[in-house]
């Protein structure tokens, strides 16, 4: 496996990150523009909703999904007809996690002539997301993988394998993008770098945290302010036991208004002791969650589930959420999710139902038995086995 420093050497310089995210700002203002002067424009729709996709996932602008729905709403009374306004619903819908309506409104497009490979690309997307058929998913992102020049094709390939757990694989493909890259925008390799980072800190069976430390650390310095990285990676260091690392890390990203930075930032507070500012951290965070929720419930309802399983500290919310967010993208990591947390809340009904579940739909893939739900659910049967064993060796 080649070492992060040597990837690191072997990518083509990129424009310095924090000139990307003026250029970013700036077109995202300009595209803005273009559209209410001329919203039915060809191109100018989406060239918003790629400057607001951009800005979500990578400065976390949580606010921008708003932005996006109020366009999507302003095309349809403009034009409901159009293939093209279907495909912009689509993505708009895809992006906060509205899979279903994605899907409506990509069968509307291609019923309606819209680019084939723009509507392939985005059901393929959905579909991975979603967990459905994953064996033809990955037979397609293998195929799509194997053309030239497109770093986001094995990018989406390595997420894939590493949902699938095939680990190596995925690090490899990862590996691969990287030394493919030959453009000079930061965004794709700060991607690609975070994945990575994710899978080192929280797929592997055994997290390698200082593998993903080291990921995180070059995602934030080919993008500053990457406010999931920052997120991530303060997280590494409050299990370290560095939480004045963290609270640097997540001062200079909370302006962008995603709720999980001053839930990481009340836990950085609260291990220095800092008790005041650790609690009004959290109650903004405890808000903003719910005020998210409220807005894009599917888009945030798995990061509600683990603040609610962890510090916000309310089990049944958590268990709440994390079954809505099964039940829209029943994916593995999903199902892994919802039964610890029914595991911690001690319903032990609940996490029967969502093991027999997954069982259902993923006992038959390569990936079930090595997840930690399977893993899990093992231990728990060896327990009670061994603990009836040992009170009838009693009696």
């Amino acid at each position: 496996m080649t070492t992060i420093a040597e990837l690191d050497c072997a990518i083509t310089p990129t424009t310095d990150g924090e000139i990307a995210l003026i250029n970013l700002e700036s077109a995202r203002g300009r595209s803005w523009t273009r559209f209410f002067a001329d919203p039915t424009r060809d191109g100018v729709a989406e060239a918003v909703v790629a400057c607001e996709q951009l800005r979500l996932q990578f400065v976390g602008d949580v606010s921008s999904l708003d932005r996006v729905e109020a366009l999507s709403a302003q095309l349809n009374q403009i034009d409901t007809a159009s293939a093209r306004v279907a495909l912009i619903q689509a993505q708009v819908a895809s992006m906060a996690h509205r899979f279903s309506d994605a899907g409506h409104y990509l069968a509307q497009a291609e019923t309606g002539g819209a680019p084939t490979a723009d509507v392939d690309r985005l059901r393929l997307s959905i579909e991975q997301a979603c967990g459905t058929d994953v064996d033809r998913v990955l037979r397609e992102r293998r195929e799509l993988a194997r053309g030239p020049g497109r770093l986001e094709d094995l990018l989406s390939l390595g997420a894939l394998l590493a949902d699938l757990g095939e680990f190596a694989s995925a690090d490899r493909t990862y590996e691969d993008a990287l030394r493919a890259y030959q453009d000079v925008s930061p965004f794709p390799v700060a991607w690609v770098w975070f994945q990575r980072g994710v899978l080192y800190g929280e797929l592997l069976p055994q997290p390698r945290q200082e593998e993903a430390a080291a990921c995180y650390q070059n995602a934030i310095r080919y993008l500053p302010h990457y406010t999931k990285a920052a997120v991530h990676l303060a997280e590494v260091y409050l299990s370290a036991g560095r939480p004045d690392e963290a609270g640097a890390l997540l001062v200079p990203v909370l302006a962008c208004g995603d709720p999980e930075v001053r839930w990481r930032l009340a836990d950085a507070m609260s291990a220095q002791g800092k008790s005041a500012d650790a609690e009004a951290h959290m109650w903004a965070a405890r808000s903003g969650f719910e005020s998210l929720l409220a807005r894009h419930l599917l888009a945030f309802a798995d990061h509600g589930a683990e603040f609610y399983a962890g510090s916000g500290d309310d089990c049944r919310r958590a268990l709440e959420l994390a079954r809505i967010n099964v039940a829209n993208r029943p994916t593995l990591r999903a199902f892994e999710q919802a039964h610890a947390i029914a595991v911690d809340a001690g319903d032990a009904d609940a996490a029967s139902e969502l093991f027999a579940e997954a069982m259902r739909r993923w006992g038959d893939t390569g990936a079930f038995p090595a997840s930690r739900l399977a893993a899990g659910h093992l231990a728990r049967a060896v327990a009670t086995a061994d603990a009836d064993w040992a009170g009838h060796a009693r009696a």
